[in-house]
Parts: structure tokens; C-alpha cells; sequence
């Protein structure tokens, strides 16, 4: 019988009883499992999708430094103001190649219109087709912004550009899907009824999201030739990479002070252009993923609320089923406190075989993920392991305290008269 605060003896009094009401103590923590496993999915899903994401930034280069004529990396559409301003244009790119600590500067324009039907276009080779690709007319210095490297053939040259030659460059997706594993150099395919000559293909990129990356499935023009195909598109993204990661900040300042200029903006008016670099990517995305984890913790934690709740419901029920028992061991020396740490325990040991089931099966579910689901990365989380461990003995504290209480203060010569 307990007579002092012996834990280890109150510990195994408190298994006793969970597990002598198996089905009880299982539908109970059933709250706790899926919150606690819902807590472990979601983050190691979005773990797993930053680590994959700073692989594509970095795969950007430090050095690399972007210009457009609005904040592309914003929550919400863009106001009616930003959508009217002025794009940047080819010249501004040329003009920044001057500026000191730039080892090479490109513009681009581009097309992406998904085939549903009018106003689509078409890449073909023979009966092949590629659907949602990527039209994209880019300077030939892009090659060196961004390092691109060739899978086979050569990219196309200044010389090709200026003469507005039929020459592209194609990403490995589109190869892959025109001619698989045929070599696609010197092949001429069909885009919106015009015949263009392969002159290379480049290596894959990596994915945003695991396994392919949309960038892949594209094709890129001499940016005249693709101005020749498609006048209308006038917004320039400029792309400038400085000469070391050191240089950056150096590099930004020159190429804000030069547009300024060249846009006509006094001193005292607001910037109607942005310039950012490769972390605005990681941050933009990182709030996303915050906001959807918010989101998420927050429909799993009224699981674990409701978890919590059967907690106390459950503990209530056990000492009034036990009340004679609490007075027989009241009546032979058993404290307050001993009886306040008893049932405390039990809540708390019943909450943490819920919170370790649940990252038991958070963990199962991760690795399923991460087998099955190949552009969706899954990589469990320490922080949220240990973190979930204590939100489950913290739930037991917090729910088993009253029952606790309540049991604590049973006056022992009514509850040994208790039927």
C-alpha cells in the first residue's frame, strides 16, 4: 500500500491502471495520437520542403542580383499602380553591365500559357508534342549569369541574337519529351508554326518541390528572335550577377541609383522598380510555409484539446470509481500530496503514451511520404519530436490536475463509507 511519496511505487500504481483499462486509456489519448501525429507530419513535410528549397536558391548563386518593375514576391495581387508602371527594358540591362562589380547582366521576357485550349501554343517534333512549356527569350550572357551548363551542344551566341537567328536552346524536360533519348542537336522542331534549329540542351535544375523542377520544361530563344515571335511582351527581368558575393550590396545600391536616373526619379520620389536578391525567394516562401503551419497546428491542436478533455472526463470517472480506495489508503497514512501526485501521474503518463504513439505514427507517415510521394520531401524534426513530448505531458498536467484535486481532498471517513 502507499503510504509516502515513493515515486517509482505511485509510477507503478499509475501503469497498473492504465493498463488494466486498455480499451478505456486507448480511445482516450486517441486526440492526443492525432494531434501530436499531425504536429510531426506537417513539419517534417515543411522541413523537408526548406531544405529542398535553399538547394534551388542556392543554386541561384549568392551573387545574383534581379530587377523588375514590381515586387513579384508579395502576398496579394499587384495594385493598380505597380501594374501600370513602366517595364524595364533591354537597354537598362546593357547599361548595368558597366556598372563596376558586375561580371555579366540579361534580360528576358517570358511566355507561359498552359494548352487549355484558345490561345495556346505548341511544341512539336513529329507527332510529338510537350505540353505547359516554358517560352523564354534571354541575352546570351545568361548562360554566365546563372552557370548554366550544357548537357549537350552549345548555347546560343550574341552573333545568333543580333541576326535574329531560328536558334534555341532547350531544357532537359523538353528534350526529353520531343526526342527521349535521342540527341536533340540539330533537330528542328515546330513552335506556333515556325521552325527553329536545336543548338543545345542544358542540364536539370533542382526541384523547388522534389523530383522534376517546371523550370526544366523550357525553351530558350535569342532575345530578339523571341521579341520577333512575340512583340507584345514587354516585361523585362533583369538579371545581374556581381562579380563576388562580397560586392552584392555594393552591386544593388549602383544598379537602384542608375535606374533611378534612367526612369527619370527626383530625389524625393519612391522607387517605382524593385531589386532584390535570391533570399527574397527564402523569405517569401518561409512565410508561406509559417502561415500554412500556423494554420495547421492550429487544427491539430483542438485534437489535442479534445484529447485533453477526455483526459480530464476519464480521471474524473476513475476517482469516483476509486473513492473507497483513496480512503482506505488515506485512512493508513497516504498524504495529500501522495494522492495529488498519483493521479496526476497517471494523467500525465496516459497524455505522454498518446504524445509517443502520435510521433510513432508521424514518423511512419513521414517515411511513407518520402517513399511514395517523390516530389514531396518529408524529414522529421527533433525540435518538434521533443516539443511534442512535452505539449503531451504538458496536456496531462493541465487536464489531470482537477481530478487530481478533487481526489486529493476526498474526506477519507466519507469516502471509506462510499458504495
Amino acid at each position: 500500500m502507499l503510504r509516502r511519496g515513493d515515486f517509482g511505487e505511485i509510477f507503478r500504481m499509475a501503469m497498473e491502471t492504465i493498463w488494466s483499462n486498455k480499451l478505456r486509456s486507448g480511445l482516450t489519448i486517441l486526440g492526443i495520437v492525432i494531434g501530436v501525429s499531425v504536429v510531426i507530419l506537417i513539419s517534417s513535410m515543411i522541413l523537408g520542403f526548406q531544405a529542398n528549397l535553399q538547394q534551388q536558391v542556392s543554386s541561384y548563386g549568392t551573387s545574383v542580383i534581379w530587377a523588375f518593375h514590381f515586387d513579384v514576391f508579395q502576398f496579394g495581387r499587384p495594385s493598380t499602380e505597380m501594374l501600370q508602371r513602366k517595364e524595364l527594358t533591354y537597354e537598362d540591362a546593357m547599361a548595368m553591365k558597366d556598372i563596376p562589380g558586375v561580371e555579366a547582366a540579361t534580360a528576358g521576357v517570358r511566355l507561359f500559357l498552359p494548352q487549355f485550349g484558345v490561345g495556346s501554343y505548341s511544341v512539336k517534333y513529329g507527332d510529338r508534342k510537350v505540353k505547359n512549356t516554358i517560352l523564354e527569350g534571354d541575352m546570351a550572357s545568361i548562360k554566365d549569369v546563372y552557370d548554366l551548363d550544357m548537357k549537350e551542344g552549345r548555347w546560343f551566341t550574341e552573333t545568333d541574337d543580333q541576326i535574329r537567328n531560328s536558334v534555341i536552346v532547350l531544357g532537359p524536360d523538353t528534350a526529353k519529351e520531343l526526342f527521349d533519348d535521342e540527341s536533340a542537336v540539330g533537330k528542328e522542331i515546330n513552335i506556333e508554326g515556325r521552325v527553329f534549329t536545336v543548338v543545345g540542351v542544358v542540364n536539370p535544375k533542382p526541384g523547388a518541390i522534389g523530383g522534376q523542377n517546371p523550370e526544366d520544361n523550357i525553351v530558350y530563344f535569342p532575345y530578339f528572335t523571341f521579341k520577333k515571335l512575340h512583340p507584345e511582351l514587354k516585361a523585362n527581368w533583369i538579371s545581374v550577377k556581381a562579380k563576388t558575393p562580397e560586392l552584392v550590396p555594393a552591386v544593388m545600391d549602383s544598379m537602384r541609383e542608375l535606374l533611378r536616373r534612367r526612369r527619370g526619379l527626383r530625389f524625393n520620389q519612391p522607387e517605382n522598380f524593385v531589386v532584390f536578391r535570391t533570399d527574397s525567394i527564402a523569405s517569401f516562401w518561409n512565410d508561406i510555409l509559417s502561415g500554412f503551419f500556423i494554420f495547421m497546428f492550429s487544427v491539430s491542436s483542438v485534437a489535442l484539446l479534445v484529447g485533453g478533455v477526455g483526459v480530464m472526463n476519464i480521471m474524473l470517472v476513475s476517482v469516483t470509481e476509486r473513492t473507497r480506495e483513496i480512503g482506505v489508503r488515506k485512512a493508513i497514512g497516504a498524504r495529500k500530496k501522495d494522492v495529488l501526485m498519483q493521479f496526476t501521474l497517471e494523467a500525465v503518463t496516459l497524455t505522454a503514451i498518446g504524445g509517443v504513439i502520435g510521433i510513432l505514427v508521424g514518423a511512419i507517415g513521414t517515411f511513407i511520404i518520402r517513399a511514395l510521394v517523390t516530389f514531396l520531401p518529408a524529414e522529421l524534426s527533433p525540435f518538434w519530436i521533443v516539443t511534442a513530448i512535452f505539449i503531451s505531458c504538458g496536456i496531462g498536467v493541465v487536464f489531470g490536475i482537477y481530478p487530481a484535486w478533487k481526489a486529493a481532498n476526498l474526506d477519507p471517513i466519507e469516502a471509506l463509507r462510499y458504495e
